[in-house]
Formats: structure tokens, C-alpha cells, sequence
């Protein structure tokens, strides 16, 4: 495989934010033929069918780089034990309108770091019951629920030693997963 371009999908705004050194840290594991198209959905109007005839062009350009690629990477806080509603309202513009969702068949990873005790499991959950009914092919395991403690990511923006052979895994999985998939 060769030139496999993944949409990375961060479910947070902020700048500093967890997720965002996730993301980082796990593109810093990928081979060189995965290249990442980090898609900005914090300039996404709230979804309005009333729109599907004429979208903004932040919806037009979320869209154009969903198509794109050939795999989605969803990187996501938990906000109140499920997915922010920014991740949901970027969700609901590539799936609109219906019968031309963006992220059909598109195979998926999901990941996500937190506070909490039990990292992102809610969230995640959430996200697989969304993601499920747009048929996107989901990696069933294994999953990945961080809970951001000291030591999480190294002072160079990789994994620390505590989590970094658990990441590699998952990354290996990930990448079977879109050879799996791929066209």
C-alpha cells in the first residue's frame, strides 16, 4: 500500500488539548505510506437540512477531504460521558444529505484520552453506535481507553514508556485493518 490517506478526525478544539497530542503521537507511529488530512471541523456551521441544498463551504471542504481518503482515524474527548457535540455536528454534515454520507464504508479506528478513570469508554461507545448506522466498518478491537496521567506522552510529543508498546499495538491492528479494507 502505498500513499493511504487517513482523515483524522479530533473531537476537541482546543489547542492544547489531550487529544490533539494523541493524534500526534500516533501519527508519529504510522509508516510512511499512511500520510494524515487532519480535517478542521471547528468552523463548521450547526447542522440545518434546510442547508443540504446550498452547504457552506466549510461543509463543502469537510466533505471534499472525507471523500478524499480512503480511512477515517476518530480522536475523541468525553464530555458529560459522551462525544462533544462539535464531533457530532461535523458526523451529521458528511452523512447529510441522505444517501450520500461521506463516511460510508470507510474503515475506522477510535481512540481517545481523559481525566477520567476510565479514559473514553462512553464516548467511544457513543461514537460506534453513531458511526455504526453510516456503515462504517468499525475496528472491534483492540480498544484504546486512556486516562491521562504523567508520563502519557514523552517531552518530545510521542508516548511515554508506560503506554508506548500498548499504542504500537493498537497501531499495528489499525493498519491490518485498513489492509484489510482497502479497495
Amino acid at each position: 500500500m502505498q500513499n493511504y490517506q487517513v482523515a483524522l478526525i479530533v473531537g476537541s478544539l482546543r489547542r492544547e488539548s489531550l487529544n490533539r497530542q494523541l493524534a500526534g503521537a500516533v501519527m508519529r507511529l504510522a509508516p510512511d505510506w499512511i500520510s494524515f488530512k487532519a480535517i478542521e471541523i471547528g468552523d463548521l456551521p450547526l447542522y440545518n437540512q434546510d442547508d443540504d441544498a446550498k452547504p457552506a463551504a466549510a461543509v463543502q471542504r469537510l466533505r471534499a477531504d472525507v471523500q478524499a481518503s480512503q480511512a477515517l482515524l476518530f480522536v475523541t474527548p468525553e464530555y458529560n460521558r459522551s462525544i462533544p457535540g462539535v464531533l457530532k455536528n461535523a458526523i451529521d454534515h458528511g452523512s447529510r444529505p441522505s444517501g450520500q454520507s461521506v463516511w460510508a464504508s470507510k474503515p475506522a479506528g477510535l481512540l481517545g484520552v481523559s481525566p477520567g478513570a476510565v479514559g473514553t469508554a462512553a464516548a467511544q461507545q457513543h461514537l460506534r453506535n453513531v458511526l455504526s448506522c453510516l456503515d462504517v466498518p468499525l475496528m472491534p478491537a483492540p480498544e484504546a481507553f486512556l486516562q491521562a496521567q504523567p508520563g502519557l506522552f514523552d517531552a518530545d510529543g510521542g508516548f511515554g514508556a508506560s503506554v508506548k508498546d500498548l499504542m504500537q499495538r493498537w497501531v499495528e491492528h489499525y493498519l491490518a485493518w485498513l489492509k484489510r479494507h482497502a479497495d
